[in-house]
């Protein structure tokens, strides 16, 4: 069998494979209050029947001024938390397990009516507006609507729970140097990220680990590198971070070309000295290097990110291409010799 198809377990969090759909934006959220809709319902269940073992849910804010834009999804009130649990129900139905990434924008906030902060008065670009600087008090209160965010996912039935620490965002923010420049207790770059973790940590049953994406480098000489950024995660770990979604940048106008496999190195290498569950992402499209990447046993599970925008069935795909058995409902059956369908699902 593929390593790619391979059941992953963790605690209480059990999956089919090593396929992750990435959590990415979708704003399309009409009404602007935070609510998944019919889109997001054809979005993720697609992805569910086309084979993935574990599909993060997008960036969610854990407050009106924490999302990107005002069509983002939200979860900080009870009519959200219900329409999500729908979509959870509806997801398990295809063996797919369900996590969901909450977060705060920060200064990447941009619509208009959003009030952007973070933690000194600096803006992302020319093109962003000058944040709010947090007093200590408003960075209580955010830590809490990440709490209270998490608790809300655990009564919609998520199976994991993912903070976005990376790309530019408000924990991010205060990682970096680019973005940091207070002069009191949270200029250590840890410090928010750690109260968060915390927080989190403490509405979720031991069945629900907590992932956190995290950026290990920024590109920008100005920013952090992997050598900077390795103890901190350390004091992530500690504070009760349990799987590390590696990505890189987003906090700086600075940017890299892609290539496939380019942000590999950094999960390989938090996951051998962190001895933590690591989430390899970045330009995997390809079914073999998505192998090699799990073969090579530089990450624990692939985040698929573009290649399931381009390809509901990508999961699927790569099990016909690689010598695994595909995993779709009976429905579909028919489309496949029966030596290619795995155990039958719902």
């Amino acid at each position: 069998m593929p390593k790619l198809f391979e059941p992953f377990q963790y605690g209480g969090l059990a999956l089919k494979n090593r396929v992750v759909m990435s959590p990415m934006c979708q704003y399309s959220v009409w009404a602007e209050d935070g609510v998944l809709n019919e889109w997001h319902w054809v979005h993720y269940l697609s992805r569910a029947v086309g084979g993935v073992g574990l599909i993060i849910i997008e960036m969610t804010g854990v407050v009106p001024d924490g999302r990107i834009t005002v069509h983002d999804l939200g979860l900080w009130n009870a009519e959200q938390a219900e329409a999500l649990a729908r979509l959870v129900r509806e997801i398990h139905r295809y063996g797919a397990k369900v996590g969901i990434q909450i977060a705060h924008a920060g200064r990447k906030t941009e619509s208009p009516s959003l009030r952007p902060v973070a933690p000194s008065p600096i803006p992302f670009s020319e093109r962003y507006r000058v944040p709010h600087a947090l007093s200590v008090a408003e960075i209580a209160e955010i830590v809490a609507a990440f709490g209270r965010a998490a608790r809300l996912a655990v009564e919609a039935g998520v199976d994991l729970v993912e903070l976005h620490g990376a790309h530019g965002y408000l924990i991010h923010q205060f990682f970096s140097p680019l973005s940091n420049h207070r002069e009191d207790a949270y200029r250590e770059p840890t410090r928010f990220a750690s109260e968060v973790i915390r927080a989190v940590r403490r509405e979720l049953p031991d069945r629900v680990p907590l992932a956190i994406r995290v950026s290990a480098t920024e590109w920008d000489p100005a920013g952090y590198n992997l050598e900077a950024f390795l103890p901190w995660a350390r004091a992530l770990r500690d504070a009760g971070a349990e799987l590390f979604d590696v990505s890189s940048g987003g906090n700086s106008p600075v940017r890299v070309t892609p290539t496939p496999g380019y942000q590999v190195p950094f999960a390989a290498e938090i996951r051998r000295q962190l001895r933590v569950p690591v989430i390899a992402v970045g330009a995997l499209d390809s079914y073999p290097l998505a192998e090699a990447v799990l073969n090579r046993e530089d990450a624990d599970l692939v985040a698929i990110g573009r290649g399931l925008l381009a390809n509901p069935y990508w999961a699927n795909a790569a099990a016909q291409a690689l010598g695994g058995r595909v995993q779709v409902p009976k429905q579909y059956w028919r489309a496949f010799p029966p030596e290619f369908l795995a155990a039958p699902q719902a």
